[in-house]
């Protein structure tokens, strides 16, 4: 396909979709938090714990970047409704080891999402494998340019 519009026009257009895109993600997390019962931290440090579980207080202030003052707060939180819960290491009683209550997750949180992956999918269904893989490129690339630049922040 070839475009008839100049390349900075281009990437102007395509920044501004991706802001776009990314306000409207972070709204839509705020809605699923919301209907959770949680605020938007609290939703994602979740769907960390999730994807890491079993994992210390500590690890997810690592991954976050949030203070261990903070993530006890968010633990809290999600122990309060039942996403989580403390148990101390076997290994070293100083140690607690937060577990996901992966059913009540799914549960709750997959009916707030089904709609959204069936649309997705239908979008995906207008797309070849190659142009796939172009994106989940796109978006790995993209992510560690983000890790890359969080961290400059975190450092000044």
């Amino acid at each position: 396909m070839v475009s008839i519009r100049p390349r900075e026009n281009l990437l102007h257009l395509f920044n501004e979709q991706l802001r776009h895109f990314s306000t409207d993600t972070i709204l839509f997390h705020q809605a699923v938090a919301d209907r959770l019962g949680l605020n938007s931290t609290d939703h994602k440090c979740l769907d960390m714990i999730l994807e890491n579980h079993p994992m210390t207080a500590g690890k997810l202030s690592e991954l976050t970047g949030l203070t261990t003052g903070t993530i006890t707060g968010v633990i809290d939180r999600l122990e309060k409704a039942g996403y989580v819960c403390r148990e101390k290491d076997a290994e070293d009683r100083r140690r607690v080891i937060i577990r996901a209550n992966q059913e009540k997750a799914e549960r709750d949180i997959m009916k707030h999402l089904s709609s959204l992956g069936e649309a997705v999918q239908a979008l995906f269904d207008r797309y070849d494998d190659e142009q796939i893989e172009f994106l989940i490129d796109f978006i790995k690339r993209n992510r560690e340019i983000l890790s890359v630049e969080t961290m400059k922040l975190k450092q000044e």
